[in-house]
């Protein structure tokens, strides 16, 4: 599969910028740790990597970092550190575990991504408890519809639905939030970049009065997989949930390791530090305007075809449908895919069918969206003929 040409528009998958993918071809050929006595200087990137993208998106000062292979486990480590904070408010230690635990709050948007409902799980406290608040037709969370909160609960909103890209109203949420005590984490695995761009970064308005927030190098930034990275602005009790001791290790200041779940992993920061070199803040900042654009120009051709794109685009997401056949749609998915020129896949979004095409990487032309929509509108020419 070309999942990194230019005309593959499925999952929200980055392309690896050259820098990077050559970053990631001298690391594996060093073997290099991410580890302060045998890996100092890509530590040390990883530590400028952290930095930069905290700038970039205008986090808190106090706010520290860590890679992980993706979103996943960022949000497991977050949320884990968020459970911690709150069983301790009520007199449970992290030491204790969850044996005997008291129940906290989990609030979260309705379409918040599986990703976050598997990190729940995985972390022990499962998804069926959860309070979940509806969305707009945009996917946005609807703040007048969350309930009202206290001091042993986290919200979870997202910056970047996975059909729509809307991104919840972080400001609105945290003015619920912030005067109930509760933990608000963010995961905007490829959204929260949108936060550099002077056409969409209002859309987060706010975002730096959340407690954590996931953000992927390898989606939006266009850096190798995997690469996730787990952000928050309280990194002392980060590291009392993940730090790690052992009496082969030297003494030294807080690590890696010690604020992720990982303690065995690859330089991967490095990579994304590549990454942010060779693009500079100009360069990141064009390239998110440009997945943008060319989302907007999808959404305008598949509607000027025939199908139809139920919502605004709010970045690089476009869920498309059509208005006559939902099932048409699989046949169009079958023949497009088999063409060879382009890919994308099947998805559902607020009980409609329909496929998701995804803008996200670098090499992406505006030539290569000409040609998604003449093959697509080929392939509906035919899928009606065959049920005519």
């Amino acid at each position: 599969m070309a999942s990194a040409a230019g005309r593959y528009f499925g999952y929200v998958v980055g392309g690896a910028l050259p820098a990077p993918s050559a970053a990631r071809a001298m690391l594996t050929g060093w073997d290099q740790i991410a580890d302060k006595p045998t890996g100092p200087s890509v530590v040390q990137m990883e530590t400028v990597a952290v930095r930069w993208v905290k700038e970039l998106l205008r986090l808190p000062k106090e706010t520290q970092g860590a890679f992980t292979t993706g979103a996943t486990i960022a949000n497991a480590s977050l949320l884990i550190t968020a459970r911690d904070v709150l069983l301790e408010r009520l007199g449970h230690r992290r030491e204790r575990g969850l044996i005997g635990a008291p129940d906290i709050r989990i609030v979260a948007s309705a379409e918040i991504h599986a990703t976050v409902l598997k990190s729940l799980r995985m972390i022990g406290l499962g998804s069926d408890k959860i309070e979940f608040v509806p969305v707009d037709d945009q996917g946005r969370m609807i703040p007048s519809a969350i309930p009202i909160l206290d001091d042993r609960t986290m919200v979870l909103a997202q910056a970047g639905n996975v059909c729509s890209g809307a991104m919840d109203p972080v400001a609105e949420i945290a003015d619920l939030f912030e005067p109930a005590g509760a933990w608000l984490h963010i995961d905007g695995a490829f959204g929260l970049w949108t936060r550099v761009s002077k056409q969409m970064g209002h859309n987060l308005d706010g975002l730096e009065r959340a407690d954590s927030w996931v953000v992927d190098a390898h989606k939006t930034l266009n850096a190798p997989y995997d690469s996730g990275i787990a952000l928050c602005r309280h990194p002392d009790t980060m590291r009392e949930s993940m730090a790690i001791g052992a009496s082969y290790l030297p003494p030294s200041e807080p690590g890696p390791s010690d604020l992720a779940m990982e303690f065995s992993r690859s330089a991967r920061g490095a990579e994304t530090y590549a990454a942010l070199l060779s693009l500079g803040q100009n360069g990141l900042v064009d390239m998110i305007d440009r997945f943008h654009a060319l989302a907007k120009k999808v959404k305008f051709g598949v509607e000027r075809i025939g199908f139809q794109v139920p919502h605004d685009v709010h970045f690089n997401q476009v869920f498309v449908t059509l208005p006559e056949d939902e099932a048409l749609c699989s046949a169009i998915i079958h023949e497009v895919q088999n063409s060879g020129e382009a890919w994308f896949g099947a998805a559902a979004w607020q009980g409609r069918s329909g496929f998701r095409i995804s803008v996200s990487n670098w090499a992406t032309t505006e030539e290569d969206v000409d040609r998604l929509l003449a093959v697509l509108e080929k392939a509906l020419v035919r899928a009606r003929q065959k049920t005519s």
